[in-house]
């Protein structure tokens, strides 16, 4: 049995790679965000946003304990003069996307390397097709804050 669920691991780990290589295969989803975001109450013109697909190969049709992840970046961007934003990106795949967007920032740090946020979007504002059919509205963030699970990151 346990080489079976090897085996069946590594073939959808192969279709899955190249589905996400040759676009065509696997159903079109993609997500949009849309907000702002200011540090110390001024607009945090600039700051970098990356909109990822968290990859949990296998592990929502299989229970084991270790499962592949790889991350495929949607789409990147930044901030207006205002704070302002859209990013929108599209995924091919044959399981639902996990969608997280990430914010990159230096605001109220002098620390080596950004302070990254990352944001899960929800399930319903994934739509299955080559355009977002409604925003996922972060608001107004202010970045002067501490949020959980932050962390570092030097290299993005």
């Amino acid at each position: 049995m346990e080489k079976l669920i090897k085996f069946l691991c590594i073939i959808f780990l192969i279709v899955e790679v190249y589905s996400k290589e040759y676009s065509g295969i696997g159903r079109s989803q993609t997500v949009s965000v849309i907000g702002s975001l200011k540090c110390n109450g001024k607009p945090a013109a600039g700051v970098l946003l990356k909109l990822y697909d968290h990859d949990k190969i296998l592990e929502e049709f299989i229970k084991i304990s270790i499962a592949f992840t790889f991350d495929d970046k949607l789409a990147s961007g930044r901030t207006d003069h205002n704070g302002d934003f859209q990013i929108t990106g599209t995924g091919h795949e044959f399981s639902r996307i996990t969608p997280k967007f990430k914010i990159y920032h230096d605001c109220d740090d002098w620390l080596p390397c950004q302070r990254k946020i990352t944001i899960t979007i929800p399930k319903k504002y994934i739509s299955n097709a080559d355009f977002a059919t409604e925003p996922y509205n972060i608001g107004i963030i202010e970045l002067s804050g501490k949020f959980g699970g932050e962390k570092r990151d030097c290299i993005h």
